[in-house]
């Protein structure tokens, strides 16, 4: 399934990229970052959220095929 990954922040300057599409078959999120941490090594170094379908997300939860997002921290105030 294609799966398109959009990132935001300090994630879009490391990976030179605003979003792109990944083929991955069903698996779970942890599996996928960790294939983006091999494709992007700097972001092993950035604590991030991920959101599916716009809804933040463990990393055991399942790949649906839907929008995923990679979200740097927020700050508030």
């Amino acid at each position: 399934m294609e799966v398109t990954v959009k990132y935001f922040g300090q994630i879009a300057e490391i990976t030179q990229k605003k979003e792109e599409t990944f083929l991955y078959s069903e698996g779970l999120i942890s599996e996928f970052v960790e294939e983006v941490y091999e494709k992007y090594p700097g972001l092993r170094s950035v604590n991030f959220k991920i959101a599916q379908a716009q809804q933040l997300i463990s990393t055991e939860e399942k790949i649906t095929g839907e929008e995923l997002a990679l979200l740097p921290p927020f700050a508030g105030g």
